[in-house]
């Protein structure tokens, strides 16, 4: 996907025939003890040195299920400014899902870099892959290096890729050190969308409220644990559910959120009260509200927010419009802000690379927990059927964990 992104297909005349590969694979299952712990991430490669690489694309928009499918090809060496990648860990976010079925603002690139006749592109936006090969003129990265890549639209859900050093955020040394491929695979969009809109609009002082809806998404859970490290409080509004509610509260309290309750209890009548209860009289001002539901929520929210307060928007899952209180935006002074992670991280890539580390070194030190996930392993001889399923899934209801791939023999 990109230029940045070079490969060659396996049918061109250049490119080592399936036999070769065949055989070269079976020579190294001989040659290693069946207790090797090589085994357990043996790289397909050709005799050659071509990398045999495989994608979750689609050549079209729509619903996952209709239009992902497998693809495989093969990765000659990397040269010059090159590196190979052998991808750990890859999130299924919902905005990858909005991408594949075409209403998400940023667009899907198709190209036949991975020698298809048709354009593919490939899904995903958010992983962590380790270097295993690099070309002659790539400095201050080594093979076993993990990184993260820079910009969304690079195409996660993959086993392999080729790319610029460029085009990466390297992860080594004390900056991965203890830590899973799933926590450093998930770092670069919802803790860093929380950690901006907690520090960028509004300068909220120790003792100080935000309210936010979806407190139980990954932003949610970002936003709670890391208020709570600057010293804000929070009140906290999940979806009204039929079990597991008291559970889902005592969870998300666990995390450091002060107050915890439905939608509903929010949109109540007598809320107003406990609002009051809670803030000390209303001498502790809720002076930021974080919006990812959007419809009729946004604007109950608005109204317990204090003077010149900030309302960001980062999200719609509600799919419905948020409407603005007029009186709000007279005689309050509230502002009513956007924010998109992918924006700020193109235009601030050094600030990026600063958040990264520190999100890392506070899982590191235990004070900030990672998203529960649902893992689907990823080996080299998965069912297509199941990774689209994973990626389909995302989008049913109430879900355990975060679905991510997670690779392992590949």
């Amino acid at each position: 996907m990109g230029n940045a992104q070079r490969s060659r297909n396996t049918n061109t005349a250049m490119a080592p025939s399936r036999a070769v590969y065949t055989t070269a694979r079976a020579a190294l299952r001989c040659s290693l003890p069946s207790s090797s712990p090589c085994l357990h991430h043996r790289r397909l490669i050709s005799a050659y040195g071509y990398e045999q690489a495989k994608v979750l694309a689609l050549s079209s928009l729509g619903e996952p299920k209709d239009v992902l499918h497998l693809h495989s090809h093969s990765i000659a060496p990397p040269h010059s400014d090159l590196l190979t990648l052998r991808f750990l860990a890859s999130p299924i976010n919902p905005a990858d899902i909005n991408q594949i079925q075409g209403v998400y603002p940023t667009r899907l690139a198709f190209g036949t870099s991975l020698g298809t006749t048709e354009p593919i592109a490939v899904g995903g936006n958010e992983g962590v892959a380790e270097v295993i090969a690099k070309g002659g003129g790539v400095q201050g990265l080594e093979k076993g290096d993990w990184v993260i890549m820079k910009n969304q639209g690079f195409g996660t859900w993959r086993t392999h890729a080729q790319t610029k050093a460029e085009e990466v955020v390297v992860v080594k040394g004390e900056d991965r050190e203890g830590l899973r491929p799933e926590q450093v695979g998930t770092v670069s969009v919802n803790p860093m969308t929380a950690w901006r809109m907690l520090r960028d609009f509004v300068s909220l002082k120790e003792g100080e409220w935000f309210v936010q809806n979806a407190a139980n998404s990954g932003v949610g859970r970002a936003a709670i644990q890391l208020g709570k490290l600057l010293g804000y409080k929070s009140l906290n509004i999940v979806r009204k559910r039929d079990g597991g509610m008291e559970e889902l509260k005592a969870d998300l309290t666990s995390l450091g959120a002060d107050a915890v309750v439905t939608d509903e209890e929010f949109e109540a009548k007598d809320f107003r009260d406990r609002v009051k209860e809670l803030t000390d009289g209303g001498r502790e001002p809720i002076r930021l509200g974080l919006n990812c539901v959007g419809g009729p929520l946004v604007g109950s929210m608005a109204k317990h927010l204090a003077a010149g307060a900030h309302m960001v928007t980062y999200g719609a899952m509600s799919k419905k419009p948020v409407k603005l209180p007029t009186g709000l935006l007279i005689f309050k002074d509230i502002h009513f802000d956007g924010f998109w992670v992918s924006k700020w991280s193109e235009a601030n890539p050094r600030e990026k690379e600063t958040c990264i580390k520190e999100v890392l070194k506070l899982t590191r030190e235990g004070k900030f927990k990672d998203v529960p996930m649902s893992p689907v392993t990823w080996n080299h001889d998965t069912k297509q059927d199941e990774l689209v399923s994973a990626v389909q899934g995302t989008l049913e209801g109430f879900r355990s964990g975060k679905g991510i791939f997670v690779f392992g023999n590949t």
